[in-house]
């Protein structure tokens, strides 16, 4: 039974390293034909239909790429569809929410103290939230306000914010944020999925029967994808976010979670405005560089209490605070771990407690059991460099403890 828990660490870990290697793929080939899109030239050798034509150089040998805004007068035998990078990114990283956070719903995804509601109704509102991100903003987009770019922007930023604060009302810090990660990139796959890629096939199917498609077909999977360009750095954030307290244990993170979204706007301007041959839009480093030191000046605000509530044990943990060995397991804890995983750490170069995970009492010991089982019994990486000395039989009893609470 053990071994059980070990297995499930690495299907954790084998997930997340399948959706960082498609989420590269994809936010790779979405950069390339943006940039791509925006460097096209018109030119007097361009064949008929073709909308404009670019020659790049990479790897020993020279490309020469020409767009059509509808499609050429023939059909080549063989097309190349870029679709599986986004909807495999989507499907690893919903399975780490599921993994990570349903699973361990009662310790990374309830707080008590925000929301006292049991772990399926946080994964029911969890599931809810991420379908009526995709509702509104694909009906926003099919909107007389989706003719407009700024006002669709606008009102975009509105729901972003909006659901940014609702995820803090609701969840952990750290999940609040990764939902705004998972909410905005839900859209972006199901803009690939449910809008991109069936234009593009409606295009194909009227080439292939001889008739000449319709040019909004790929007028309105442009936008979508520019959408998209715009929402990848904020992604991204919020992925790595759970590693850093300062983003999400303070209770202004939903409002960095907005300001997030400004700072990638800003960015994608400035390459985009390049890759178009427009100008070098300086100013957006100015931008973003202002908007980031705010976010840092946020971040020393009122921190929020450590993960999951340490005042109040989740359900999981009534377990392991009855089990024989956890009087010692506490002690163990207490005397090698919360020098740095208190409130105020007590180590020297430590500021915050390392993601916000505070041990320096039974309740929080108690919430965090599998985490101290793995991180320091299983596995020898913590304390970090074993500086606090812990040794060897006391690692076997925070797995003894472990397996006592978990029934194994």
């Amino acid at each position: 039974m053990g071994d059980y828990q070990i297995f499930f660490e690495w299907l954790m870990f084998a997930v997340r390293w399948l959706h960082v290697i498609t989420a590269i793929a994809w936010i790779g080939s979405s950069f390339y034909f943006i940039a791509l899109d925006l460097g096209l030239r018109k030119t007097p050798s361009l064949p008929p239909l073709a909308h404009g034509e670019e020659w790049q150089v990479h790897g020993g040998g020279f490309y020469h790429i020409q767009k059509y805004l509808v499609a050429p007068d023939f059909l080549p035998e063989h097309l190349t569809w870029f679709k599986w990078e986004a909807y495999w990114t989507w499907l690893s990283g919903f399975m780490l929410l599921v993994l990570v956070y349903y699973v361990g719903a009662n310790l990374y995804l309830v707080d008590r103290t925000v929301l006292d509601v049991a772990a399926w109704q946080a994964i029911a509102l969890s599931l809810a939230s991420i379908v009526l991100g995709w509702v509104l903003y694909d009906n926003l987009c099919k909107s007389p306000i989706g003719q407009s770019t700024t006002g669709l922007m606008l009102v975009l930023f509105a729901i972003l914010v909006a659901m940014s604060w609702g995820y803090t009302q609701i969840f952990t810090g750290r999940a609040a944020l990764l939902h705004m990660g998972a909410f905005t990139a839900t859209i972006m796959a199901a803009n690939v999925a449910m809008i991109i890629i069936p234009n593009q096939r409606i295009v194909v199917a009227d080439l292939k029967a001889g008739r000449v498609p319709d040019a909004k077909y790929g007028k309105i999977a442009k936008q979508r994808s520019l959408h998209n360009n715009y929402l990848t750095l904020p992604v991204i954030f919020f992925m790595l976010s759970s590693h850093y307290p300062l983003a999400f244990a303070t209770q202004w993170n939903w409002i960095i979670a907005s300001l997030i979204f400004l700072v990638g706007v800003v960015i994608r301007h400035y390459f985009n405005t390049r890759h178009a041959r427009k100008g070098n839009p300086h100013w957006t480093w100015a931008a973003a560089v202002i908007l980031f030191i705010v976010i840092a000046w946020l971040s020393s605000g009122p921190k929020l209490p450590g993960s999951a509530g340490e005042a109040v044990a989740s359900r999981a943990a009534e377990p392991f605070l009855s089990a024989e060995h956890f009087a010692a397991a506490s002690l163990t804890v207490q005397t090698r771990c919360a020098m740095c995983h208190t409130a105020e750490p007590a180590w020297e170069g430590v500021y915050e407690p390392p993601k916000n995970v505070i041990l320096d009492n039974d309740i929080a010991i108690a919430n965090h059991a599998k985490d101290i089982a793995i991180q320091a019994g299983y596995a020898h990486a913590m304390p970090p460099g074993n500086v606090s000395g812990i040794t060897e039989e006391e690692r076997a009893l925070l797995v003894a403890w472990f397996r006592e609470g978990s029934g194994q």
